[in-house]
C-alpha cells in the first residue's frame, strides 16, 4: 500500500471514529434500539391482541389469517390490515412524541428569552440612573 494510499484510509478511519464518537449518533442508536423494541411490542399488541378480537367480529380465528385464494395465489388481505393497524398506532405513537418534544422546545425557548429579557432590562440603567450618574458626575468634576 503506498503512503498515500494510507494517509487516506487512516483519515478515512479517523473520520469515522470521530463520526461514531458525537453524542448525536449515539443518541440516534439508541433511539433506534428503544424504536426497535417498542415495534416489537406494538407488533405483539396488533397481531395477539387486536386481530384475535377483530377476528371473533369477523368470524375467523385471527382477522390476520383472513384470505382470498385468487387461482392458485393465496391473497392474506388480513395480514395486510393489521399491517396498517400496526402502522397507525405507530405513526400515532411518534405524533405524540414529536408534539411533545415540539412543545416541550417552545417553553425553553420561551424561557430563554424571558431570561434573556430579563438581562437585558437589569443591564440598562433607567432614566433617572443617568440622570443621577451625570449629576455625580459633573459634582466629580468641580
Amino acid at each position: 500500500m503506498s503512503e498515500n494510499a494510507a494517509k487516506r484510509a487512516k483519515g478515512f478511519f479517523g473520520e469515522f471514529k470521530e463520526f461514531i464518537a458525537k453524542g448525536n449518533v449515539m443518541d440516534m442508536a439508541v433511539g433506534v434500539i428503544v424504536g426497535a423494541a417498542f415495534k416489537a411490542i406494538v407488533d405483539s399488541l396488533v397481531a395477539d391482541i387486536l386481530m384475535p378480537l377483530i377476528g371473533i367480529f369477523a368470524g375467523a380465528d385471527s382477522f390476520a389469517s383472513l384470505s382470498v385464494t385468487v387461482g392458485g395465489a393465496v391473497i392474506t388481505y388480513g395480514n395486510f390490515i393489521a399491517a396498517i393497524v400496526n402502522f397507525l398506532i405507530m405513526a400515532f405513537v411518534m405524533f405524540c412524541i414529536v408534539k411533545a418534544l415540539n412543545k416541550m422546545n417552545e417553553k425553553m425557548e420561551a424561557l430563554k428569552k424571558k431570561e434573556e429579557a430579563e438581562e437585558e432590562a437589569v443591564a440598562e440603567p433607567t432614566k433617572e440612573e443617568v440622570l443621577l450618574t451625570e449629576i455625580r458626575d459633573l459634582l466629580k468634576n468641580k
